[in-house]
């Protein structure tokens, strides 16, 4: 058997990742999507796609993905693996220059299934292999208008603030004490200056609010009858449409279910700018959101596996 060649496609090699064979299309259903380059109307670019070749046929194939502006990739979401390759594919990853996150796409109940099962395992392993960690494993919701939109309880009153340094203060208030695993990552890896940490957890959010392309003004703080502040919302779009963008109760602000009403006000902000559809995700762990995102009547639409 000969050595595998690993290697980023060209302009004109779309066809060439799509040819490794995908018996009951397992790898479709795990990515959610079709490969299409920008150039065919997608999301992929061939210079940040690569390939595992063995005797010029595809035995393993990487996409990363990032946005139209970004001059680096953001994260890997998109692995597939022949069988009995799963060396090359970790290979693959090895071989390539970004060192980011691996977002692994499975359908909702996934352990459920055998086959997809394997197929998710298959993946989460050669990325260990690579030396990549599981990070989170995260729920995302997708409601839809048909599913009716959740009543605003009226315990809070919601503002605009345009203060940037407002917002990113609350943003640390908020991750004080936080159950978000990338949030919590953020404020270890910064070592024992637990302030630099917050810091750099807040700019994280903020960094990502900024990339989203919707209105600056629909940011908003939450306040409670008695004028203190609850927390905050960020309705938004990312580059796929209308999403949740953040829920954050401050800390001494929390035992009232507060992030409901927020995550409610999120939705109808957003169902009455005109989106039919909205996505959301918080992780597994985090039950109490979980059970916000359960009774404002988002479905899990997906799980996902974040590995770094």
């Amino acid at each position: 058997m000969t050595d595998p060649v690993f290697r980023p496609l060209t302009g004109s090699e779309a066809p060439l990742f799509r040819s490794l064979p995908d018996p009951g299309l397992v790898g479709r259903v795990i990515t959610g999507v079709e490969y299409r380059t920008v150039a065919e109307g997608g999301d992929y670019r061939p210079e940040w796609t690569w390939v595992a070749l063995r005797d010029s046929v595809v035995v393993a194939r990487a996409a990363w993905w990032g946005g139209p502006k970004d001059r680096e990739p953001m994260l890997l979401n998109w692995l597939d693996i022949a069988d009995g390759e799963d060396e090359a594919g970790a290979e693959l990853l090895r071989r390539a220059p970004w060192n980011v996150e691996y977002e692994l796409i499975a359908p909702a109940g996934w352990r459920e299934d055998p086959v997809l099962r394997a197929a998710v395992e298959s993946r989460a392993g050669a990325a260990q292999a690579a030396g990549m960690k599981p990070l989170v494993e995260r729920f995302h919701y997708r409601w839809t208008a048909d599913l009716g939109l959740p009543t605003r309880p009226g315990r809070l009153e919601f503002r605009p603030e345009p203060d940037d340094d407002v917002i990113f203060d609350v943003l640390r208030r908020v991750h004080s004490a936080t159950l978000d695993a990338h949030a919590r990552r953020a404020i270890e890896e910064s070592g024992p200056d637990r302030e630099s940490g917050l810091d750099r957890a807040a700019q994280e959010e903020l960094d990502f609010f900024r990339w989203c392309p919707s209105p600056r003004e629909w940011w908003q703080l939450a306040y409670d009858p008695a004028g203190e502040l609850v927390g905050i919302h960020v309705p938004a779009h990312n580059l796929s449409g209308p999403c949740v963008g953040f829920i954050g109760v401050v800390p001494e602000q929390r035992g009232h279910g507060y992030a409901y009403d927020l995550l409610v006000e999120c939705t109808n902000v957003l169902a009455e700018t005109g989106a039919t559809v909205i996505a959301g995700a918080t992780d597994q762990g985090n039950f109490p959101m979980a059970a916000h995102f359960a009774r404002a009547g988002y479905p899990v639409a997906q799980e996902r596996i974040n590995l770094i």
